[in-house]
């Protein structure tokens, strides 16, 4: 019989985000997150998704035993921009045991009613905004940076207990030391000689003004797409800090137009090929092993990029891909992923196909009524 309980204790926290070294210990694509950062991600008052959400996360037991885990999340920022009535379900973990995975999704629900809630989608790891949706095909590389991955049988269990698809999300791969065709190196090269057009890479040591200009473009490019809402400027903070350390200029271009930022990219060097290697721990030898392994990354994951609304349909979409994609190609990085796409954002996609792009993984939403 499988029972689910709260997490109310240190003790109940540890067992929760330790799950997965279980589940995953004879997986060789798995990569086992950083167990302190992983804590805070769920814990309010160190992230600051928590101040406009609240969340439950469960236990599922079989004999005294943890089999299986989810967080039940009420985002109210989501549902006062969405005008809707959605909990999400995410950090979904366990056992290829339906028992198992419906007593969660139980839990789930009952969560969402209790609060007035009328769906439920997920995975959302806490949020839209960040690590988002279930691997659906295929299972046979590791995750890059900030990308879920699961087992092939979750999707069953998943829709075995009643959820349908709402959204798929696509990953492009792409050859980052294959050949330039000329004729897109002379397109690009008009391209930066037009009037009022300016490209530079980020600036780490002014990175709360750069902050403020990807918020600028984030909060306008995205806002037409299913899965936006705008990130607070707490958020954008928390981001920044995560993700400072591991950005490489090189391959974080900015576009201005008319002294205007119009445009930006994020591309990180994939240090899931380092975390892969330090057990999700950074003590005792986990510094040592970042400092010594992170030199040898040798691909990357395009994280973001996008172009306010106003400046559509002038290239600078396709000049963003060519700038991050030289500076990989001077960091020596091999090919890279471009990720998450939207399945129906054709703007998106027309130019990533461009640059040879060739979709290679596909990540699923799912929706169920509570």
């Amino acid at each position: 019989m499988v029972t689910v309980r709260k997490v109310e204790s240190s003790k109940d926290l540890n067992c929760f985000v330790k799950l997965p070294f279980r589940l995953y210990r004879n997986d060789p694509n798995w990569v086992p997150p950083l167990i302190g950062d992983f804590k805070r991600t769920l814990t309010p008052g160190q992230n600051s998704f928590w101040k406009h959400a609240e969340r439950e996360l469960y236990l599922a037991l079989r004999d005294g035993n943890v089999v299986g885990r989810i967080a039940a999340i009420f985002d109210r920022s989501y549902n006062e921009y969405r005008n809707s009535h959605v909990a999400f379900f995410g950090f979904f973990e366990l056992e290829d045991d339906i028992e198992v995975a419906q007593a969660l999704f139980t839990a789930v629900k009952a969560f969402a009613r209790s609060r007035g809630l009328d769906t439920v989608y997920g995975p959302a790891n806490p949020s839209l905004n960040d690590e988002v949706a279930l691997l659906i095909d295929p299972f046979d590389s590791p995750p890059m940076v900030k990308m879920p991955y699961n087992p092939p049988y979750y999707r069953e269990l998943v829709e075995k207990s009643g959820f349908t698809k709402v959204k798929d999300f696509h990953a492009y791969s792409i050859q980052t030391d294959a050949p330039i065709p000329e004729k897109l190196q002379r397109v690009m090269t008009k391209l930066r000689e037009k009037p009022g057009l300016m490209v530079r890479p980020a600036d780490l040591n002014h990175a709360e003004s750069e902050l403020a200009l990807i918020q600028e473009v984030y909060n306008d490019a995205w806002s037409d797409n299913w899965d936006h809402v705008p990130m607070t400027n707490d958020e954008i903070a928390d981001l920044a800090r995560q993700l400072k350390p591991l950005i490489r200029p090189e391959t974080c271009p900015f576009v201005f137009y008319k002294g205007e930022i119009a445009g930006m990219c994020v591309t990180l060097p994939d240090y899931n090929q380092v975390l892969k290697k330090m057990n999700g721990h950074l003590f005792p030898f986990g510094w040592l092993t970042f400092l010594t392994q992170r030199n040898k990354i040798n691909q990357a994951r395009l994280w973001a990029l996008g172009v306010k609304r106003k400046f559509h349909n002038l290239g600078f979409d396709s000049l963003l891909y060519y700038e991050s994609f030289m500076g990989a190609r001077k960091l020596g990085y091999k090919w890279g992923e471009v990720s998450m796409i939207l399945e129906d954002n054709v703007g998106i996609i027309r130019p990533i196909l461009a640059w040879g792009g060739k979709l290679y993984k596909t990540f699923r939403v799912y929706q169920s009524p509570a």
